[in-house]
């Protein structure tokens, strides 16, 4: 007769070893500053600046003459709540992909077993480095000219805009969205249940994708210019048009301040839902540890949740790679000669150095704040609420403050200029997030006992690259800032450059240089970063909610001040 399964008693709690002193929260409230100053210079002040222009009459320059609401009375007459709700409307699909079908696969790779699951992490690398919305979109379009189907589509602007962004953001999505989902279903003791991390990453999941549709600018601006009779236009798109092009700046920061407003709101949302579930990323360690009670089976045992998963990579590579498939078929092609007094090695260059200048400086300035939030505690337990004034710009791209930049820029005397087509980003908000999060996850082990290096430094080094290789890609890859600031062919950038060529010259037996956008060298680049970063590091991440309990968990008072050491 057997005997009954003794239950493994639970690791006992480790004391809390590490003292807390006063200087730990000034220290916290100082590394904070930095990111302070360039949220106020990049955030705060342009949103100020854009809504007193929202009240001020037309025109290049700022008169300082009021007009009331009458701003806000033209661009609802104009159809702005019908721009708002078609951007929304692209955003659908979307967001039906980020709340079924990446959860769907990541609960496919974590029931897969280890193998499986770190295949699938490799293989969505290439989604999301094979960003060149730019190139995809006019090889795309290229493709509907040689067909003669553009015309037909054009006819119904709304529902080939909607169709075509579902069609290339799909495996972006599903990357992105697969990623977060991995790391909420990451179990280490028996009995958990990943069902509220999950949730609360769908939450965010969900709010990112509304806020990002809403600031929709590229699709439009290639495929249809907004039109005809801007049926397609986007908020962000009617305002670049409004005050680039007829001069409306009143106008136009008057729609750019009614998306900031419903921006704001969906990033309030985003710091709720994270403080009222106490979310947080734990780093597991460098060395894989099986679950206790949740032992990584062999493929062999678990066959059915290999098959389906195999059959989800290959739907998801296979709409990937058929949406990139006419850019991607331009990246070695020969297009020709570009204009007179413009060269490669220039495009280039200001293609990637300017964002990544921003980008270095936004990244360390958020790794230091979240540093001092999450790790050192200035507010005890509510330190995370030092995380709410940066909330209502946590979504916040470049296109809502469009204007603010761009008259900034000018009274520097920058446009056409080297250090004009740098973007006006100097502290990332969404990594100030991340580093907060990470590091508020690795506090209870720092304060248990391990060493600051080994709990706090090294878990956090490679986040630095987690964060910033998007941020870089994306920012180089958005034609908006460029267009804006650039004059001339010095000033010149890939997605720029590709977008004024194909108006100039597009037919089916013409050229362009969609391999310059992103160069097959950098995209080879990027596919292995991306892979390296998530196998070896972003599958040890947890995303967890709740309390912390288990061996790395706190001792009660753990985020109170703590004056003396505990025996």
């Amino acid at each position: 007769m057997s005997q009954p399964a003794v239950p493994q008693a639970t690791a006992p709690v480790p004391p809390l070893t590490q003292p807390y002193r006063p200087a730990h929260a000034l220290i916290g409230l100082a590394l904070v500053v930095p990111a302070v100053i360039a949220w106020v210079w990049s955030y705060v002040l342009p949103t100020l600046s854009t809504v007193v222009r929202s009240f001020e009459a037309d025109g290049p320059r700022r008169s300082g003459e009021s007009v009331g609401t009458a701003n806000y009375e033209a661009v609802f007459t104009d159809g702005v709540a019908g721009q708002i709700g078609f951007a929304l409307l692209l955003g659908l699909v979307p967001l039906a992909v980020a709340l079924l079908v990446a959860p769907l696969l990541a609960v496919l790779a974590d029931r897969a077993g280890r193998a499986a699951r770190l295949v699938t992490r490799g293989v969505l690398a290439l989604p999301l480095a094979a960003y060149a919305p730019v190139a995809v979109l006019l090889g795309l379009r290229a493709d509907r000219i040689e067909a003669g189907t553009l015309a037909r589509d054009l006819q119904s602007p709304r529902m080939f805009l909607a169709s075509t962004l579902a069609q290339v953001t799909f495996g972006l999505v599903v990357a992105a969205a697969a990623t977060l989902y991995l790391s909420a279903l990451h179990r280490r003791e028996p009995g958990h249940r990943p069902a509220p991390a999950m949730l609360a990453v769908g939450g965010l999941l969900a709010l990112g994708v509304l806020a990002t549709a809403l600031q929709t600018y590229t699709a439009p601006a290639v495929l249809t210019a907004g039109g005809p009779r801007g049926d397609s236009a986007t908020p962000v798109l009617a305002t670049v048009q409004g005050a680039f092009r007829t001069m409306r700046f009143g106008l136009g920061s008057a729609t750019s301040t009614l998306l900031l407003v419903l921006l704001g709101l969906l990033g309030l949302a985003a710091v709720a839902l994270v403080l009222a579930t106490r979310l947080r990323i734990e780093f597991d360690g460098w060395r894989d540890r099986p679950a206790t009670g949740l032992p990584e089976s062999s493929a062999e045992r678990r066959p059915l949740f290999v098959g389906l998963l195999a059959v989800a990579l290959l739907v998801v590579v296979g709409v990937t790679v058929w949406a990139l498939a006419p850019w991607l078929g331009n990246l070695s092609s020969d297009t020709g000669r570009l204009p007179a007094a413009i060269t490669t090695s220039t495009v280039l260059a200001n293609t990637w150095v300017p964002p990544l200048l921003s980008t270095l400086v936004a990244v360390a300035l958020a790794a230091l704040a979240g540093f001092g939030i999450g790790a050192l505690r200035p507010l005890g337990r509510y330190s995370e609420l030092l995380l709410v004034p940066f909330a209502p710009w946590l979504f916040v791209g470049v296109g809502p403050l469009a204007i603010a930049g761009f008259e900034r820029t000018r009274e520097l005397d920058q446009i056409g200029s080297f250090l004009g087509l740098i973007p006006p980003v100097w502290l990332s908000v969404p990594a100030l997030f991340a580093f907060t999060l990470l590091f508020r996850g690795q506090h209870a082990r720092w304060r248990s006992g391990g060493g600051a290096g080994r709990t706090l430094l090294l878990p956090a080094l490679p986040m630095l690259a987690v964060t910033a290789l998007p941020t870089w890609l994306a920012h180089a890859q958005q034609p908006l800032w460029a267009m804006l600031v650039g004059q001339g062919p010095d000033s010149m950038t890939a997605p720029v450059l590709v977008q004024m060529l194909a108006d100039r010259r597009f037919s089916p037996d013409g050229g362009l240089p969609l391999g310059l956008v992103l160069p097959l060298p950098l995209l080879v680049l990027f596919v292995l970063l991306f892979a390296a970063l998530m196998i070896g590091y972003l599958d040890r991440l947890a995303v967890r909610v709740g309390r912390q309990t288990g061996a790395d968990a706190p001792p009660a008072g753990a985020d109170e001040p703590v004056h003396k050491v505990t025996a």
